[in-house]
């Protein structure tokens, strides 16, 4: 026969037993399982973390390539009225664009593979799509752009407009792996409002500074006086466009707020908005002392 008391241990007993199984609901409270059963998300290593935002990086540069692509395209056919030569716009849009390509072709190139069979071929194929498109656009001078300026950028538009995402594209692959999943939403490259850097831009990964906006124009030594550069040795300003002869070469000039265009009888160039070098033979070269949206101060010399 039972004591009273020796019922009530039982009892308590069978209490902590049900509590240790984990509950009516049948979950293991002992367990490392997430919520509702469900495994605890894994841990990405720090280098698929860095591998998938280069990934995605070089994807959106891409993508926009290809949007800016398009709308240039679209502005060389049917151009502003205040545009001051189609032709200059073809140049700076063939100039500019496979150098982009190429930045992002050799950026998938110093990948290694990441461990995951299904993003290594994704980079691959990738890479494919890179190498159809590189050795004609590699063929491409900006100097076409002065012969044909809409046929040659509709050429580079085509190109461009094939480097389309890869089909799986990463996204699709994070839905059926849990480890490019937790890569993609650590990588900060991969976020939604991420922009990509302007490709050969200073960044964080090359150890130099960004670029600080110019300011107010400096003083140019001799103003607009182009004269002053007959010689091959000048300093001027110039805010829209000017003919130049220096040291017996003829330089059509045109700035914008985004270039500088030197154009000669058999060459065209055109330097971005961080300045540069131009050079022109053993005769001239030209460099962008500053540059704003209120024009640029050239300095000419003799080589």
């Amino acid at each position: 026969m039972f004591r009273k008391g020796s019922a009530a241990v039982v009892a308590a007993g069978l209490v902590l037993a049900v509590g240790g199984c984990g509950g009516a609901d049948g979950t293991d409270a002992a367990s490392d399982k997430g919520p509702a059963g469900g495994t605890a998300a894994p841990r990405p290593s720090g280098k698929l973390v860095g591998w998938v935002g280069s990934l995605c990086e070089s994807a959106a540069t891409l993508e926009n390539l290809r949007s800016d692509s398009a709308k240039e395209l679209k502005q060389i056919r049917n151009p502003d009225e205040d545009v001051p030569s189609v032709e200059l716009l073809a140049v700076g849009y063939l100039s500019r664009t496979p150098d982009t390509v190429e930045a992002v072709d050799r950026d998938l190139k110093e990948l290694d593979r990441s461990g995951v069979p299904a993003a290594d071929r994704l980079l691959a194929a990738w890479q494919k799509k890179l190498e159809a498109v590189l050795p004609e656009l590699v063929d491409v001078s900006p100097a076409d752009g002065m012969a044909d300026a809409e046929g040659s950028a509709a050429g580079v538009d085509k190109l461009v407009q094939s480097l389309t995402p890869p089909d799986p594209d990463l996204p699709a692959l994070t839905k059926k792996d849990p480890r490019l999943a937790a890569a993609h939403k650590q990588a900060k490259q991969c976020a939604p409002d991420w922009k990509p850097r302007e490709p050969g831009a200073p960044g964080e990964n090359t150890g130099s500074p960004a670029p600080e906006a110019t300011g107010p124009l400096p003083k140019a030594a001799d103003g607009k006086n182009t004269a002053a550069c007959s010689d091959g040795v000048c300093e001027i300003l110039v805010t829209s466009t000017a003919d130049i002869t220096a040291n017996g070469m003829n330089v059509h000039v045109t700035v914008s707020e985004e270039s500088v265009t030197f154009q000669t009888a058999g060459t065209v160039m055109q330097l971005g908005g961080a300045g540069g070098e131009a050079g022109f033979g053993d005769e001239l070269k030209a460099v962008v002392v500053a540059h704003n949206e209120d024009g640029a101060v050239l300095k000419f010399s003799r080589p």
